[in-house]
């Protein structure tokens, strides 16, 4: 059962709760836990109804009072949080995209683990946001078989629910041969059957690789590509066998690794909060013996930290 954090609030009132907010963002200092209260503890339709009220009441765009009240990480999480989903990783795409430097990790993060029907609804936020088409960014801001393998992602036209078990062996063949010669023509292979096949196929050309190749896929992969071509084929391998244990493995690197990556942490506790966030909470805690609470109270502070933790919803047990 696939569980978020963030549920619809009970006995909503989206005209009480804008004018909170309003009176929360215009004192003369901004009352952050007013709007971490509010904006954590309402789901993302919500959250929208209470932007409309605000503009009924204020004449004013939320999003923009939050910016121009808040700094920080702490801002980027309550703007975060008034993006619908489609909007947010479009809104995420577009900066990894066109920021200094293009962020690879990002492009991976999402565009390896979102359905189609959410790659439709991105590309259409993407396009009316920013007025330019998300794959003819990808196009231009990447680059070899790892720009391919975006490219391919990004039409969103693998295959749902459909498995075929008498071509499983003959696609981990493919695989396993890619893995071998490591040609433009393999590699381009191998990125076919991972970004078109159904997960119910992968599933089972991933058992079939074991058989025939005495390894795991992720081991096989690892060891025959590097770079971030080898990182999103690894990411769509384990968003295949499990997407919860996938982000808990991208939480604990982004809390562990040289730096905190705040963006990393923040984007994917705001884009998980409604579809698995209590699943990957669960794997972060069985895989790596910390809660995910624990960690993020180690590393955030002020009211940054407390606004992460009332997202990741953790339980007093959880400290």
């Amino acid at each position: 059962q696939v569980q978020g954090t963030i549920f619809p609030a009970p006995n909503f009132n989206p005209i009480m709760d804008a004018q909170l907010l309003g009176g929360a963002l215009q004192g003369i200092s901004c009352e952050k836990d007013v709007l971490i209260d509010i904006l954590t503890q309402r789901c993302n339709s919500q959250r929208l109804m209470i932007a409309e009220a605000y503009r009924d009441t204020y004449g004013r765009d939320l999003i923009t009072d939050l910016k121009e009240n808040l700094s920080h990480h702490f801002k980027e999480v309550m703007v975060g949080l008034m993006y619908p989903p489609a909007s947010y990783d479009a809104h995420e795409l577009w900066h990894a995209l066109k920021g200094v430097d293009t962020e690879e990790k990002c492009l991976i993060d999402i565009l390896a683990s979102r359905s189609n029907m959410e790659i439709f609804q991105m590309k259409e936020a993407y396009l009316m946001q920013y007025n330019s088409d998300l794959q003819q960014d990808i196009d231009s801001e990447t680059s070899g078989h790892f720009r391919d393998t975006l490219m391919n992602l990004a039409q969103g036209t693998r295959m749902e629910g459909y498995a075929d078990p008498s071509t499983a062996a003959q696609d981990a063949m493919i695989l396993w041969e890619a893995c071998q010669q490591k040609t433009g023509e393999h590699k381009n292979m191998l990125q076919m059957i991972l970004c078109n096949k159904s997960y119910q196929q992968l599933w089972m050309v991933f058992q079939e690789f074991q058989n025939i190749s005495g390894q795991d896929i992720v081991d096989a992969i690892n060891e025959c590509y590097d770079g971030y071509f080898q990182e999103l084929l690894v990411a769509i391998v384990l968003c295949v066998r499990d997407k919860p244990s996938y982000f808990a493995y991208r939480l604990y690197n982004a809390i562990h690794d040289f730096g905190f990556h705040n963006k990393t942490v923040i984007r994917i506790l705001i884009a998980r909060s409604e579809i698995d966030l209590m699943n990957i909470r669960q794997r972060y805690k069985e895989r790596y013996g910390k809660s995910l609470f624990h960690d993020i109270k180690h590393f955030a502070s002020g009211h940054y930290e407390r606004a992460l933790l009332a997202i990741c919803a953790g339980d007093a047990e959880d400290y």
